[in-house]
């Protein structure tokens, strides 16, 4: 029988240390890149969150998120989530971000905030399709070029992914209620060499960079959002809508 994962708050600096260690291990920067234990320290103590996902007294997983507050309003910042190999797809990290917006939703917080490449399709499926999260906004190099190789050398271009908590949008997307993203009214398309180029062409994958900014940057500008991605037996896009249209 498989063991279940529990995810649980992170509140000991034995916690903290561990979350490190994942760090260390699933992004491969270098030391003056990694989060280090005192800023898990800070964020468990001043509203933010630490989250743990555990197999028996082994972390597997674990969410970092910062408090901040935009027009006014509190929200969370989810600055890093990251799963150990050999527990992905599994389920790990819905687990986490499940448990994140219940949290977050008992202190009457009701947005929480991360960005995340745009080149990566899955993690675009699971934050648009599976949660419910939108973008509206495109972060040209925003932590500059690292030293991590899941970075590729290249600018870290990101999209921030704005997650409602408590609105119809997410409710039905974290209940499967939406089987498959609705039709958009723009498309970004990316190329189905997209995957060879990550790993093998940097030069095309530094060009198509460019590309895409300007797209996100045009489409966003003229007030649409981006509510899903399509991947399945078609080449991989993102789909976006009129902000008006969608229920954030």
């Amino acid at each position: 029988m498989t063991r279940a994962i529990a995810v649980r708050k992170c509140d000991s600096l034995d916690d903290f240390h561990a979350c490190v260690e994942l760090q260390r291990e699933i992004w491969g920067e270098s030391d003056l890149e990694i989060e280090p234990a005192t800023l898990f320290v800070v964020a468990a103590n001043t509203g933010g969150q630490v989250l743990g996902a555990f197999d028996g007294e082994k972390l597997v997983g674990y969410t970092l998120a910062l408090a901040g507050v935009r027009d006014r309003t509190p929200y969370l910042h989810s600055h890093m989530t990251g799963v150990k190999d050999g527990y992905r797809d599994r389920g790990v990290g819905r687990s986490l971000k499940l448990f994140q917006r219940d949290e977050a939703l008992s202190r009457g917080i009701r947005r929480v905030e991360w960005t995340f490449d745009p080149f990566e399709m899955r993690n675009a499926h699971f934050n648009l399709n599976r949660l419910g999260a939108v973008c509206r906004r495109y972060l040209p190099n925003l932590y500059g070029v690292t030293t991590s190789p899941l970075h590729r050398d290249i600018p870290t271009d990101r999209l921030v992914a704005e997650w409602y908590l408590d609105s119809h949008r997410v409710v039905d997307a974290i209940a499967d209620k939406r089987q498959d993203p609705a039709p958009g009214r723009a498309t970004i398309e990316l190329p189905p060499e997209l995957n060879t180029w990550k790993s093998e062409d940097p030069a095309k994958l530094a060009a198509l960079q460019l590309t895409i900014r300007e797209e996100f940057k045009s489409w966003f500008s003229r007030g649409y959002i981006a509510t899903g991605v399509r991947s399945a037996g078609q080449a991989p896009a993102y789909l976006l809508r009129p902000a008006a249209e969608t229920d954030q």
